[in-house]
């Protein structure tokens, strides 16, 4: 047995599966899409290299350059709005002492649920006519709103409920690293009459900050490669008001046939996103230090 471990013959039967499907799942599509990127291949003709036209062409295009703004959209509300708020939710469910697992559980309920699912039910709630939300304003005299309509409202209605979504995910991780937090800790801090505000200020979020520092990251890469609530909610409309890159790059490659065109906006949409990430972990995340209780 120590000879059989010994032999390097047997790691590597053991790493060439996973290696060969990395492979065929990521590095082939990757290598394709970077070749596919400098033609102007519309999915059934040959293909014609036309250099960095596609990027060209994209960055000029109003409609891409809005695209890009709505995505930052994303990551702004995504960073300073649902951030904040995923810390409070896992804070107060932290201190919950009975029925804690059942908060667990509904708050993470969402994040299972098929985004398309989510989609058609936040519809119902925004529909002018019988939805949840204007039969509530009707009660206090305000008129129908066309939530998903007007272009004032419809990307705060995607906004609200992509983070409705994503957030129990996020408060879940948040709550793991609290409850991790021993218990003696707080109480020591509560017999020197700190209130529970003062110890969730001073002493709980400064030993979850590695914890934070990886969900805003997540956050910002979920932003950058949204696609699918915008699709199922509005299509990337009303006029391009909710249109981000990626629905930019399925409608272009989709509907359109450009699929040149398309793997050239997936291309800027990875290299955005990794520019962003590392950013942040030059800056910000590089700060968070290793906490040991």
């Amino acid at each position: 047995m120590k000879q059989t471990l010994k032999n390097p013959v047997v790691y590597l039967m053991f790493i060439l599966p996973s290696l060969l499907l990395y492979f065929l799942f990521f590095i082939y599509p990757m290598a394709s899409s970077a070749y596919y990127a400098f033609t102007d291949w519309s999915g059934l003709d040959e293909t014609h290299y036309i250099g960095l036209s596609n990027f060209v062409e994209a960055l000029r295009d109003e409609d891409f350059r809005n695209a890009i703004i709505n995505n930052i959209y994303f990551i702004i509300f995504s960073v300073f709005i649902q951030v904040p708020l995923i810390i409070t939710f896992a804070i107060l469910i932290g201190g919950i002492r009975k029925f804690q697992g059942f908060y667990k559980t509904t708050v993470f309920m969402p994040s299972i649920l098929s985004t398309s699912v989510i989609g058609i039910l936040w519809g119902f709630i925004y529909e002018p006519e019988v939805g949840l939300l204007n039969n509530v304003l009707s009660k206090i005299g305000i008129d129908p709103i066309y939530w998903l309509s007007d272009t004032k409202w419809a990307m705060i209605c995607v906004l609200v409920t992509n983070a409705w979504q994503w957030m129990g995910f996020y408060i879940v991780l948040v709550l793991a690293a609290i409850l991790a937090i021993p218990r003696e800790i707080n109480e020591a801090a509560a017999i020197d009459g700190a209130s529970g505000f003062q110890q969730a200020i001073h002493i709980t979020v400064p030993l979850i900050r590695p914890i934070i520092s990886v969900v805003v990251m997540l956050s910002i890469a979920g932003a950058m490669r949204v696609v699918d609530i915008v699709l199922v909610m509005t299509g990337g409309g009303p006029v391009g008001s909710t249109e981000v890159m990626a629905s930019y790059m399925v409608t272009n490659a989709i509907n359109y046939g450009k699929y040149g065109f398309g793997t050239a906006i997936s291309l800027l949409i990875f290299a955005f996103a990794l520019i962003l990430t590392a950013i942040y972990q030059l800056t910000f995340g590089r700060k968070q230090e290793r906490i040991e209780y």
